[in-house]
């Protein structure tokens, strides 16, 4: 193993520097019993291993696949220097085990962005715009994917959107607009997709831990990923007879741009205690849809597996 690299501080305190116990506020859930708050807040995660900084070696675990990722790219959110995203990182990480890319997002040039740093390690992947809520652009990307890969080994769909924290202030038309991009988006990708999935082929949807505790604090968000389990596990058994497997990756506090947006809104974000004493890099959830993409993951269907360093098991 090589070397590693430390931590940047969160909310000013060094990581692996024990914090003040007022400090940490719970996000969810109720509180934590004293000793074991107290034992969290002076965990020392200041090292990063290689897989979590997208630097560990690679083995062609997906080598000859084709793989259509729905968010490819990534909104910076006008964040200096932005940590990678779970999409784009999945991406990076799939060309590198060897599959074939169409890498599909809103913003055409985040996804060309990231296909350009995926030809520059020596790896094939196309960009393709297509807004998920515009049903002819699903298609229209699906059948890039067609004529490019000619068919569908690999199916992830990466893309969530919030809206405003608390029942009160929900509206009919941001509850609407949540569902359409979180939910329906998804339903659509998979109807446009089916078709082409290969026998054997691997869905894997990116849901929340939101989507099994309130942790968001948003509504419309913690309905919508907790609406993708469902439709997952339609599509396993409905998949089953051709092999077709669908998983939900449910990450919880990653440290990406999106993740940093949300810190600055709710600042317990960055306070919450987690037994692994870290968030997670856009890297940690790549390595889980690399594996539910592989053959490692054959017998692996109908399942949400939580990558969230412990944070649940608190709830």
């Amino acid at each position: 193993m090589g070397p590693r690299t430390p931590l940047p501080s969160v909310n000013g305190i060094p990581a692996g520097e024990p914090r003040g116990k007022g400090q940490y506020t719970r996000l969810c859930c109720g509180t934590l019993p004293q000793p074991i708050k107290d034992r969290l807040l002076t965990i020392n995660s200041s090292y990063l291993p290689p897989e979590s900084r997208g630097e560990a070696a690679t083995s062609n675990r997906l080598n000859g696949r084709r793989i259509l990722i729905f968010g490819a790219g990534q909104d910076d959110c006008d964040i200096e220097s932005p940590p990678i995203g779970n999409g784009r990182a999945m991406t990076v990480l799939f060309a590198r085990e060897g599959a074939t890319i169409v890498a599909v997002d809103k913003n055409l040039e985040s996804a060309e962005q990231t296909c350009a740093m995926i030809m520059q390690e020596g790896g094939y992947a196309t960009p393709v715009q297509a807004d998920v809520c515009n049903p002819d652009e699903i298609e229209a990307a699906v059948m890039v994917a067609e004529d490019i890969m000619g068919g569908i080994d690999g199916l992830i769909y990466n893309i969530g959107k919030g809206a405003a924290m608390g029942i009160e202030s929900l509206s009919l038309d941001s509850w609407d607009s949540v569902m359409q991009v979180n939910l329906r988006g998804a339903a659509l990708v998979l109807k446009a997709a089916w078709p082409l999935l290969s026998e054997g082929a691997s869905i894997a949807i990116t849901s929340s831990v939101a989507s099994m505790m309130p942790g968001s604090q948003i509504p419309a968000y913690d309905a919508s990923k907790a609406g993708l389990a469902g439709l997952m596990r339609h599509a396993a058994l409905e998949g089953s007879s051709r092999h077709i497997r669908a998983n939900i990756i449910a990450p919880g506090l990653i440290d990406t741009a999106m993740g940093r947006a949300a810190s600055k809104q709710r600042a317990t974000r960055d306070s919450t205690p987690i037994p692994l004493g870290r968030q997670g890099t856009g890297w940690d959830t790549a390595y889980m849809a690399l594996f539910l993409l592989s053959g490692e993951a054959s017998y692996v269907t109908g399942q949400v597996m939580v990558v969230d360093g412990g944070l649940s098991t608190l709830g």
